[in-house]
């Protein structure tokens, strides 16, 4: 790179690299900052999102950050929803073709993502486009023009296809056009900057090579970590469950942020937080020196809280979490009624499946077994017992689970 950027262009390639594992190419993307500042004329910064769930999580959020973080640099936001796109499935990581969802799900899904958005950008810098608008308006004649660009031999190099050719599995050729219209967006949306997960390179450099194809200046792809989710193990994803929903409950996202393991914490401070980096430095250098990592996992809760709800809603988490945590019952507990339909009396089992608290009458017996049932902050132990028609009592399964019960 040029040692004749300015200092302002310095910093803000400093910032901009913060948490992220590759950016191409740092020398292009210091010419689109002199040339923007100079101009005065904000980079277009685009990260694209199939609305294949309703429900954005944190793992959506590590690349909302950074968007943010160039909006408040002074850029431009395109946060494209892929309702075109998202009727195919992107294949990416896969090893068998994706159902399809329907327009009615992609569309209703679209309509939660844009209101969940913005709890993070600014909505003042902030364009929300759907790639159907181009998309659809390619038609046939278009798409067939866009395949020609790029070569079978092309498209198995990337690596799930790659795997999944070798391995005899199926490969659907709609899947071949997801990244050419990935790609295709970055053209009709004439973007600098697209914001990618480090399994989209692929995507992400088609997009440079189709903008070079139609006389664009090729776009700079900033790829960012993938977050790993509660398990500390596979990416934060909704089917596995090991996630945090930008929606959840203040007392619930507190809770769940207090359960990741203390090396967890630390990879969640680098991607999630927006404290100096300096200042985790001091952090980590804290806990060698003897202190409780659990504090500083509270301040990362309280951070996340504080950002999606409130400062007083983080406040109030964490008091809810101490109660629980001393044996108390929380405040916001749900009231559910039982019907009784034989006797006066049910098993503690059924009641307990039928206050959604397990899954299943064995699931609630094996809890009861392993000390994980409480009844009004008493732990049970007999897997056998059975609440009388009139009961009103507080039942509890493991740390987080409540339901204030009544029997009729």
């Amino acid at each position: 790179m040029s040692e004749t950027i300015s200092a302002a262009t310095r910093s803000a390639l400093e910032q901009i690299k913060r948490g992220a594992d590759e950016l191409l190419v740092e020398s292009e993307l210091a010419q689109k900052l002199e040339k923007s500042q100079a101009s005065g004329v904000p980079l277009k910064v685009k990260a694209g999102f199939d609305p294949t769930a309703p429900d954005l999580h944190l793992g959506h959020t590590v690349l909302l950050n950074k968007m943010r973080q160039l909006q408040d640099l002074g850029h431009h936001a395109q946060f494209l929803i892929g309702d075109f796109t998202g009727l195919i499935g992107d294949p990416t990581g896969k090893n068998a073709t994706r159902p399809p969802l329907t327009p009615e799900q992609v569309a209703a899904n679209a309509e939660t993502y844009a209101a969940q958005v913005f709890k993070i950008l600014d909505p003042a810098r902030t364009e929300v486009m759907f790639n159907s608008k181009w998309l659809e308006a390619l038609g046939a004649a278009g798409m067939l023009r866009l395949a020609a660009t790029h070569t079978v031999a092309r498209m198995l190099e990337r690596d799930d296809f790659h795997k999944r050719f070798h391995g005899n599995q199926p490969i659907a050729i709609h899947e071949f056009l997801y990244p050419l219209m990935q790609g295709y967006d970055s053209v009709a949306m004439g973007c600098d900057i697209e914001l990618g997960g480090t399994d989209q390179k692929f995507n992400l450099l088609m997009g440079r090579e189709l903008q070079k194809h139609y006389g664009q200046s090729p776009q700079c792809v900033l790829m960012m970590p993938l977050l790993e989710g509660l398990d500390g193990v596979n990416k934060m994803s909704k089917s596995l469950g090991n996630y945090i929903g930008v929606d959840d409950p203040a007392n619930e996202m507190f809770a769940k942020v207090m359960s990741i393991s203390d090396d967890l914490m630390w990879r969640w401070y680098d991607l999630l937080s927006f404290r100096p980096l300096s200042e985790i430095r001091g952090f980590r250098g804290e806990v060698e020196a003897g202190r409780n990592p659990r504090d500083l996992k509270v301040m990362l809760g309280q951070e996340i809280v504080a950002r999606f709800h409130s400062q007083q809603a983080a406040e109030a988490a964490l008091q809810d979490f101490q109660r629980r945590a001393e044996g108390g019952i929380p405040d916001d507990v749900p009231e559910i009624t039982i019907a009784i339909t034989e006797g006066d009396s049910m098993q503690l089992a059924q009641v307990l499946k039928q206050a959604q608290l397990v899954a299943s009458t064995t699931e609630a017996r094996q809890k009861i077994e392993q000390g994980g049932v409480r009844i009004d902050s008493q732990k049970v132990e007999d897997k056998a017992m059975m609440l009388t028609r009139g009961t009103v009592a507080v039942l509890q399964v493991g740390k987080r689970k409540y339901a204030k019960v009544i029997l009729t």
